[in-house]
């Protein structure tokens, strides 16, 4: 079983640092599962222009191949302009729309407001939802004033809320998964 953790962002870290402790919380909660990292800072990725996902090569079929391959998911995006970012949104257009079918999602975002945690309700969420995905109830939002200068998480309800973000989709995937 693979849970894929997807940073969505081509800047900064506090994105990349949340989704990684959800990946870390799920790996020490329960070590028979695979977790793997997708930072897409580190890939040249092409606009998606609307021809079949097949078709592209390089960097950006490898992270569609690693996005199709994985079992479950976490993803992360920081939050611009009330939005989630537009490299994350580039990738969800290049990813098959079965690719997610059924399969449990969790959400983790980050921004300079408080109020941006709508954004996983009223953007991911539903995103979520046209892919036909079973989504984690809870998700993590982190403010800046979550993080320490480090950029290590410093908030202990933030890392609680991780905690049972991982309790949730290692739950959500075995129950879901017996029923495939």
């Amino acid at each position: 079983m693979k849970l894929l953790g997807i940073s969505g962002s081509l800047t900064g870290s506090k994105t990349l640092v949340t989704v990684k402790k959800v990946l870390e919380e799920v790996g020490r909660k329960d070590p028979d599962i695979e977790t793997v990292l997708l930072d897409i800072k580190q890939y040249d990725i092409q606009f998606c222009d609307g021809r079949d996902p097949i078709q592209y090569s390089g960097d950006t079929r490898s992270v569609i191949d690693i996005v199709c391959s994985a079992d479950f998911y976490v993803i992360g995006t920081p939050i611009f302009q009330a939005s989630l970012s537009g490299a994350l949104k580039n990738l969800f257009d290049l990813i098959p729309v079965q690719t997610f079918r059924n399969k449990v999602i969790g959400f983790v975002a980050t921004g300079g407001t408080y109020q941006h945690y709508l954004v996983i309700e009223n953007q991911l969420k539903p995103i979520a939802g046209y892919f036909r995905s079973f989504v984690a109830p809870s998700y993590v939002y982190a403010h800046n004033e979550h993080f320490n200068k480090n950029n290590e998480i410093i908030d202990q309800d933030v890392v609680n809320r991780i905690s049972y973000l991982a309790e949730e989709l290692i739950f959500m995937q075995r129950a879901l998964g017996r029923l495939r």
